[in-house]
């Protein structure tokens, strides 16, 4: 591996890190999401943060370290905003995730710390060729997506959709059964599906494997994609998905996109909520009455009870472990398998 360069996450589908390359600085108008660029740290934002490398693993930086990474748009509802389209002439971008997401911070919350500041230094080419992550995609025998999925959905970031997705994937897994495990939309982290490998899924996929920094496209694009990423998912002929959508399906990230690609054969929806009166608002504009409602939402009786009276829908705080044999029982009448 070249030491020069630190190796983020979005590259893990690539072999930047074993073949050598060149730079060149392009032209704005040249650039597009999906590039692969190398940037250089300029302000370290915060002594807390980390940036995700290519295993998984976070990783400490120093000024003037090189990163690589990719083109993208993040547009989280409690952390940050940006895009790489707002990157101004002096090339001064951000580290959107820890990831590898590059882009131009456009807000962010007052509780999150300074992100970590790059200079772009150029895009990475070959051959006077600019990669990309789309040549990385491998090519994939396309298939009808029909694998029984339990589909999680949140109310907004950090509900608790991924906690819930992994009690859930060690539950299937001690009963014997074969776990894909998915995150269809979202901005780039390795860390959330490889948790769930960590509990039992037996193959992991997300966004990355098409070629996305994160799942912020134009629509129609984005949908032949995910036909692309769901034909991977049903080629492994797993039991059960555990498909995660990252974020709410309200925001700008293809959610409802996902939802209209995945619904003939989504079997039980968990909702995860931030608030009880989140999950009336997602009901009432999405249209989708889940089957469950778990999440931050149901930490305590009263939030429990609160979903429950508003929205007329179950309520169980999975992390609490007494609850697993009701939740054992709701995804075996769902599945109709007996766990």
């Amino acid at each position: 591996m070249n030491s020069k360069y630190i190796f983020t996450s979005l590259l893990r589908i690539s072999d930047l890190d074993k073949k050598p390359f060149s730079l060149e600085k392009l032209e704005k108008i040249k650039w597009k999401t999906g590039d692969y660029v190398v940037g250089k740290i300029t302000n370290t934002g915060n002594e807390m943060l980390k940036i995700e490398l290519i295993n998984g693993r976070m990783r400490g930086f120093m000024r003037e370290d090189l990163v690589v990474g990719a083109l993208g748009e993040r547009y989280a509802t409690l952390e940050a905003t940006g895009s790489w389209r707002e990157v101004e002439e002096d090339g001064i971008m951000h580290l959107l995730t820890g990831g590898g997401l590059f882009g131009k911070c456009t807000s962010k919350s007052a509780y999150l710390p300074n992100l970590i500041e790059l200079e772009y230094v150029g895009h990475v080419v070959r051959d006077e060729l600019v990669i990309k992550m789309d040549d990385f995609v491998k090519a994939t025998t396309f298939s009808k997506f029909n694998i029984p999925v339990i589909l999680l959905v949140g109310t907004s970031m950090s509900a608790g959709k991924t906690t819930v997705a992994r009690i859930i994937v060690n539950l299937l897994k001690r009963a014997g059964l074969n776990i894909v495990a998915g995150k269809l939309t979202g901005a780039s982290r390795y860390r959330d599906i490889l948790s769930l490998k960590d509990v039992g899924a037996s193959h992991i996929f997300d966004f990355v494997d098409i070629g996305l920094p994160s799942s912020i496209f134009p629509r129609e694009k984005f949908r032949k994609k995910l036909v692309q990423l769901l034909s991977l998912l049903n080629n492994t002929n797993a039991d059960v998905a555990v498909i995660e959508l990252g974020a709410s399906p309200l925001e700008p990230y293809n959610g409802d996109v996902a939802f209209e690609e995945l619904k003939a054969s989504v079997k039980c929806i968990v909702l995860c909520a931030s608030d009880p009166y989140a999950v009336y608002g997602v009901m009432k504009s999405f249209k989708l009455k889940p089957d469950l409602v778990s999440g931050i939402a149901t930490n305590t009786v009263a939030g429990a009870e609160l979903i429950e009276k508003l929205c007329g829908v179950k309520a169980i705080n999975l992390i609490n472990p007494n609850t697993s044999d009701e939740l054992k029982q709701i995804l075996a009448d769902k599945l109709k398998l007996d766990l």
